[in-house]
């Protein structure tokens, strides 16, 4: 093969080794419990809240694995699309796009500082967090997500780097 067919052959993706890691955090995030037991409003802000809130757990879990760095990389690439998608398809013009993406990925950064410190710090600070960060129906207790979220990253730091590529979390 000449060097210039070689070179007009389409590389791969390196994000499709993490798709399926992608649609586990979404799978996860859209678990009845969240929404019916925990109180996680089923609305679309309420939905995005708990993406962020699985994506955040599974990041800081891989930012404690060099292996994992890359992979984390590629997963926000595929948040960022994912994102971009919703935006455009609820009608958002190409303009504003852009703004809003900055927009959703200053938020899940600062989520996941939030997370990373509230897990450090205990029960009584992640609940703070999720009441900070999670969209909840009325009269329900950031309690019971701040619970539940503590017991998926528990799981989660006892789960392999390649297990976590794999997408055999949260099972």
């Amino acid at each position: 093969m000449s060097r210039f067919a070689n070179w007009l052959r389409p590389r791969p993706d390196p994000r499709e080794a993490v798709r399926p890691l992608w649609h586990r955090v979404v799978e996860i995030a859209r678990e009845k419990e969240w929404y019916r037991d925990c109180g996680v409003a089923d609305t679309v802000s309420g939905r995005f809240d708990a993406i962020t809130l699985i994506l955040a757990l599974v990041m800081i879990r891989m930012e404690r694995e060099p292996a994992l760095i890359d992979a984390s990389v590629r997963l926000t690439e595929l948040f960022v699309d994912d994102m971009d998608g919703q935006l455009r398809q609820g009608g958002v013009g190409d303009l504003i796009v852009g703004k809003q993406i900055g927009t959703l990925m200053s938020t899940l950064g600062g989520r996941i500082g939030a997370y990373r410190s509230a897990l450090d710090e205990g029960e009584e600070a992640t609940t703070a967090a999720v009441a900070r960060n999670v969209t909840l129906r009325e009269g329900a207790d950031p309690v019971l997500v701040a619970r539940r979220a503590r017991a998926f990253a528990a799981g989660l730091a006892m789960v392999p780097a390649m297990r976590i590529l794999a997408a055999e979390i949260g099972r």
